[in-house]
C-alpha cells in the first residue's frame, strides 16, 4: 500500500443519524453525514478532503453533462458480530475503477485517495453501518469531468467523490426477468466492460418496457445474433444446469467483470461444482428447461448480492423455476453473507478492516 495522502477532515455540526429508521432503508435513498472529494487539475490530484454531505455547485457547461465522461463503482461495508467495520474486496473495485477510467480517457485515481480516503470516510461514519442480516453500507465512488467547456474532447479537469448510503436488500423478492431481443447493452469493442454511467442510461428504455410487461429486469443478449446470454440490468448472471454452473465469459469485453461474480465462482469451485465461463445460448437454456433438467438461475452483484430468478420470459415461453428445490444458490448466498457479516472465518482475505 502506498503512503497515505494528507486528507483534511471537516466534521458535520449535527449528525442526521438519529433521524434515520434503520429498519426501513430503501436502496440508495439515505446518505451519511460526510463525503470524500478530490480534484484533478494541471495533471495532478489535489484538494482531497472529507466534508459534510452537501450539494455541489456546477456550471451549466460542465463537460460531464454534455459528453458523458462519468464512471462509478459499487462497494459494500459490513460489521462483524463484535461491531467492527469491514469492506468487502475494495481493492478489486479500485482496480476496476481505473480500468473504467482508462477506457473513458479519464485519469487514474491513486490508491492513497481511493483506498485510504474510503477507509477514513467509513471510519468517521461507521455508526451508519446497519448490523442486520442482508443490510450494509453501500459505498459509491464516482468520477466525472469538470471542464466548463462545450467541446468534444477529454476533459482536463475531474472531480472524484465517495458517498455512503446505508441500505437493505436491493431485491427483496425473487425476480421475473425478460429476455431482451431487440435492444442491446454492449458490443465487442464498446464500453460494456467499463462501469460507465452511460451504460445504465442506455438501458433504461428496455427495462421500462419489460416492467410494463410485469418483469423486474431484462436479460441482455449479444448484439450480433441476439442469441447468447450477456448479463442482467444490474447483475451478472449464473445458470446452474444439472450439476454445472455456467456464466458468460469476459473475452468479448461486453459484460462487467463483477467482484461478486468472481467471489461466487471461487465458492462454487470450493463446493465441488463445475464452473464454465463460456458462451451460453438461449436455445441451450430452453432445451434444458424443456428436458426437465434441474436449473437454478440467479444474478450476482454488489447491490443485488445474490438474487434468485424465479421466471424467465422468452418469446411466448415462460420458464418458471421451483426455488424450493434449489440447493446450490442458497448455499452460496449463505456462505458469502456469513463471510461478509463475520459469522464464519474469511479464509480468502476478502474482508478489508477499516
Amino acid at each position: 500500500m502506498t503512503a497515505a495522502m494528507d486528507i483534511s477532515v471537516t466534521k458535520t455540526g449535527r449528525s442526521r443519524l438519529p433521524e434515520l429508521d434503520m429498519n426501513n432503508l430503501p436502496f440508495g435513498k439515505n446518505f451519511t453525514d460526510h463525503m470524500l472529494v478530490a480534484d484533478y487539475e494541471n495533471g495532478e490530484w489535489k484538494n482531497a478532503a472529507i466534508v459534510p454531505y452537501q450539494p455541489l455547485q456546477l456550471s451549466p457547461s460542465l463537460a460531464a453533462l454534455h459528453y458523458g465522461q462519468a464512471i462509478f463503482e459499487g462497494i459494500k461495508a459490513y460489521k462483524d458480530r463484535e461491531g467492527h467495520p469491514f469492506i468487502f474486496r475494495p481493492y478489486d473495485n479500485f482496480k476496476r475503477f481505473n480500468i473504467s477510467a482508462e477506457r473513458m480517457q479519464m485519469p487514474a485515481v491513486p490508491e492513497e485517495i481511493f483506498m485510504d480516503g474510503m477507509r477514513q470516510l467509513i471510519a468517521l461514519d461507521q455508526a451508519w453501518i446497519p448490523m442486520k442480516e442482508d443490510y450494509s453500507l453501500y459505498i459509491r465512488p464516482f468520477m466525472f469531468s469538470t471542464d466548463e467547456l462545450i467541446g468534444v474532447r477529454p476533459s482536463d479537469t475531474y472531480k472524484f467523490m465517495i458517498i455512503l448510503s446505508p441500505c437493505g436488500p436491493y431485491y427483496a423478492e425473487p425476480m421475473r426477468i425478460f429476455v431482451e431481443e431487440h435492444y442491446v447493452r454492449a458490443v465487442p469493442g464498446g464500453v460494456g466492460y467499463a462501469k460507465a454511467a452511460g451504460n445504465y442510461g442506455a438501458a433504461m428504455l428496455a427495462t421500462a418496457e419489460a416492467k410494463k410487461k410485469g418483469y423486474d429486469q431484462v436479460l441482455w443478449m449479444d448484439a450480433i445474433e441476439h442469441r447468447y446470454v450477456q448479463e442482467c440490468g444490474t447483475m451478472n448472471v449464473f445458470f446452474i444446469i444439472g450439476n454445472t454452473a455456467i456464466t458468460p465469459g469476459l473475452e468479448q469485453g461486453t459484460i462487467l467483470e463483477g467482484v461478486t461474480r468472481m467471489s461466487v465462482i471461487s465458492m462454487l469451485k470450493e463446493m465441488g461444482v463445475k464452473v464454465e465461463e463460456r458462451d451460453l445460448s438461449i436455445d441451450e437454456i430452453v432445451a434444458a428447461y424443456n428436458a426437465g433438467e434441474h436449473m437454478e438461475v440467479f444474478g450476482t452483484g454488489t447491490a443485488a448480492t445474490i438474487s434468485p430468478i424465479k421466471e424467465l420470459g422468452y418469446k411466448d415461453l415462460s420458464m418458471k423455476f421451483d426455488l424450493s428445490k434449489w440447493k446450490i444458490a442458497p448455499a452460496v448466498k449463505k456462505t458469502i453473507t456469513d463471510i461478509r457479516e463475520g459469522r464464519i472465518p474469511d479464509t480468502h482475505g476478502w474482508m478489508y478492516a477499516v
